[in-house]
């Protein structure tokens, strides 16, 4: 099972993936999940490992997402008795299931470095490659005759961006070709699905470019992707104050949740929307449940209703009009 666990923590890293580590750190029985215990969870709701069952693996699988999302560990606590004085970065969960018991766990999310895509082999484009990994970004230089010795600092050099759909939507594309093919570039920028594209350019010379690319089929919405002047404005002059003001930008981006949010596999869903999903929130205590391991499930009024222990089900079965009418918003 630790093997197991390293294998797809290594897999995920490497590929460049988000995911959280989640640890158990304290128990009181009868909870299954022991000091020791883990389990990596992906973005998309997989676990590998093992932390609990019942109460522990959906509100786990539900905190974890929002690790993921953003970038903040947190030690969950789960009882039968909520701890009425709150602690800093502890966050409590009612124990909804009869056996009892409580669980302590840690999450850790570990999540890519942000990839910076930089086409061309301008000042600029060296400046850039050299102050973004001091900043540990990885880093993608696409550029005819480029080689190592101009760019010792990039992960990756490319004469031509072969697979633009490769790019996610977690990377950030500057063209600073400054002449060098500016059109093309940007085309290619422009099929990936990054976040941000920067163009370095005076906005004279970026409205004749794209009236270029308008004559090549790309739409009005397409070119509004494009950030020229690329970068804050900071007054910058030299090629590393124009490198520094566009990871400024960058750096904006990634913190104030502008960038496109993760896929999230715990995110609330109403019954009717769930029909379709492997994950059901359970509408008691608003925790995903996975259909597949539901312990119980309910029929009202047509849906089913999926709770990963009998409390829960009980408290469901005693009031079912106020907390089918609650999932349903």
């Amino acid at each position: 099972m630790f093997s197991e666990f390293l294998q797809k923590t290594q897999a995920l890293y490497r590929d460049n993936q988000p995911f959280a580590i989640a640890s158990v750190i304290n128990r009181q029985l009868p909870s299954s999940g022991k000091p020791g215990d883990k389990a990596v969870i992906e973005q998309n709701g997989q676990i590998t490992g093992w932390i609990g069952g019942g109460c522990t693996r959906g509100i786990i699988l539900k905190e974890a997402g929002k690790a993921i999302q953003d970038g903040m560990p947190r030690i969950v606590r789960i009882s039968p008795d909520m701890d009425s004085t709150p602690k800093t970065g502890v966050i409590d969960y009612k124990m909804t299931c009869y056996s009892g018991g409580s669980v302590e766990v840690f999450i850790e999310p570990v999540l890519p470095r942000p990839q910076i895509v930089i086409m061309g082999k301008s000042h600029v484009a060296k400046a850039l490659s050299r102050i973004a990994k001091a900043m540990d970004y990885s880093i993608t230089v696409v550029a005819g005759s480029a080689d190592q010795t101009m760019f010792p600092d990039a992960d990756k050099i490319e004469a031509k961006l072969e697979h633009p759909q490769s790019i996610s939507e977690n990377a950030f594309v500057v063209v600073c070709t400054q002449g060098e093919n500016d059109e093309a570039h940007l085309a290619q920028a422009l099929h990936t699905r990054a976040a941000y594209i920067g163009f370095v350019s005076s906005r004279k010379k970026a409205n004749a470019v794209f009236q270029t690319l308008r004559q090549q089929e790309f739409t009005f919405d397409q070119l509004k992707r494009i950030k020229t002047p690329a970068g804050l404005d900071i007054h910058a002059k030299l090629a590393e104050e124009i490198a520094v003001s566009i990871l400024a930008e960058i750096i904006t981006k990634l913190r104030d949740g502008s960038r496109p949010p993760q896929e999230e596999s715990t995110q609330q869903q109403t019954p009717q929307a769930s029909e379709e999903s492997a994950i059901f929130i359970n509408p008691v205590c608003e925790v995903p449940v996975e259909k597949s391991t539901a312990k119980h499930v309910v029929e009202y009024e047509g849906l089913k209703y999926y709770f990963c222990c009998d409390g829960c089900k009980v408290t469901f079965e005693k009031a079912p009009e106020k907390y089918a009418l609650q999932g349903s918003r």
